[in-house]
């Protein structure tokens, strides 16, 4: 390994006008002589968590035995795991999980239809209090700002949150007498303060890299199409002069990621029709894939750059309007609509074909983590993601047999390559939360409707 003699400061940044720019771990950051475990190179893992409603089409992703996941994944037909068939090419990190039950996500006794007002529920466990009014709980945090505040706060931001649809509504009652707090966020700072969800790509781009300098230099620098790049050009070849070969590489690797980000940024706010001022970005992408492959390259950066160590993203709030073009390019899904499939062959394979398109997104992610280095593996290695939804058979709003899969090795903590199955309505999804608290060092006797630690895990 190539030791400088000056050894960089893991929170080195280079600055210019507008812009601050973290950079990725370099072996140039671990002192010489010091022990691996002792350094930066041995990184605190990173969490993700990444939320779809109404659940999955039954019969198209469970495993059919308990233990290892197959070498292969069955992808036709009912009985097989043709929606987690694109997780197959990181079956040794990944952990799917049946049997679960999502009672935090049921509606109260008595009541009907108020599980379409619970996404909230997905990190916490805890039922929302019934309410449409400012005095909206969540019951505890949400894990991930539990997680935050054990391993984020020295970080630039303590936890980033994304989102890939519009509220789409400025009401505070989303319907049965709930908040619209419980299905805009899913990430809660306490129990009674959501953190908003960041839909635009543009926005998040320049809280990862800018400075806070003026609205006016950042719409200065977009319309005369200049790179963040530009304003550090000097910084920058100064720092690779005392850098050895491997630093040098992977750094000019990381701002050509960044560069190539900016790039689709730009096409996002050329084709953009929405009416912005100039003191926020423009760009939301009108095309899903596009928009949501933004927000988990800028997740990949920002955990790459140590900008921040914990994200969530919404993938769609409950009772969705959007239609999906599926890949045969024959067939349109809409979200909410098809999931109420009337329990129709026909209509559960449609289903099931949407639901294989969002899981495809999250392997695109996981594969940007396993490409990216990080200190002695990968970000895959060294980050933990939890991808869950609310519901079981969605048809029949039915809140066992729910779909989570864990992906990662969160810095060893974590054996992947198993399918771990729970008796029906026996297991909440608080044991799950509660367990993957204990992989970041964090106890605590319980978390929302938790009965123990997760068995098996």
């Amino acid at each position: 390994m190539f030791i400088t003699k000056k050894h960089l400061s893991r929170r080195t940044f280079l600055r210019g006008a507008g812009v601050t720019f973290a950079l990725p771990l370099l072996e140039s950051m671990v002192p010489a002589q010091t022990p691996l475990a002792q350094t930066a190179a041995h990184p605190k893992p990173r969490f993700m968590g990444i939320f779809f409603p109404h659940g999955m089409a039954p019969g198209w992703w469970e495993p059919k035995v308990e233990g290892p996941l197959p070498a292969a994944f069955p992808d036709s037909g009912v009985g097989s795991m043709m929606i987690m068939k694109p997780l197959e090419p990181f079956r040794e990190h990944t952990v799917i999980f049946t049997g679960l039950w999502s009672q935090s996500a049921e509606p109260p006794e008595g009541t009907t239809g108020s599980d379409h007002w619970v996404a909230a529920a997905f990190l916490t466990a805890n039922k929302p209090k019934k309410t449409s009014g400012s005095d909206a709980s969540v019951g505890s945090p949400t894990i991930d700002q539990v997680i935050a505040r054990k391993i984020g706060q020295d970080s630039l931001l303590p936890s980033l949150q994304l989102a890939v649809e519009d509220p789409g509504t400025s009401s505070s009652n989303c319907g049965e007498g709930y908040s619209c707090a419980y299905t805009n966020s899913i990430s809660w700072t306490t129990a009674t303060t959501p953190l908003p969800m960041e839909l635009n790509p543009q926005v998040v781009f320049e809280r990862l890299f800018g400075s806070g300098s003026t609205p006016e230099i950042r719409a200065a620098r977009r319309r005369q199409h200049q790179s963040i790049l530009d304003s550090i050009r000097a910084e920058l070849a100064s720092l690779k002069k005392n850098l050895g070969p491997a630093d040098r590489s992977r750094l000019d690797q990381y701002a050509e990621e960044v560069r190539e980000i900016e790039r689709r940024l730009d096409l996002a706010a050329r084709a953009s029709t929405t009416a912005t001022t100039t003191d926020e970005p423009t760009g939301i992408p009108s095309d899903f894939d596009t928009h949501i492959k933004l927000h988990f390259d800028l997740t990949v950066l920002a955990f790459q750059a140590d900008i921040t160590r914990v994200a969530t993203l919404l993938g769609a709030r409950d009772l969705t309007g959007r239609t999906y073009r599926l890949q045969d390019g024959t067939t349109s899904v809409s979200f909410h609509g098809g999931s109420h499939h009337q329990d129709v062959p026909r209509n559960i394979a449609n289903y099931a074909k949407l639901n294989q398109y969002h899981v495809s997104t999250l392997a695109y992610f996981v594969d940007k983590l396993k490409k990216t280095p990080d200190g002695d593996g990968t970000l895959l290695d060294h980050s933990l993601t939890l991808y869950g939804t609310n519901m079981g058979n969605s048809n029949q709003h039915q809140h066992y047999d729910v779909p989570h899969i864990l992906v990662g090795g969160a810095n060893g903590k974590l054996k992947g390559g198993r399918h771990l199955s729970y008796p029906r309505k026996t297991v909440p999804t608080g044991n799950l939360l509660l367990s993957i608290l204990d992989m970041y060092g964090i106890e605590q006797d319980s978390q929302g409707d938790s009965t123990d630690r997760l068995a098996k895990l």
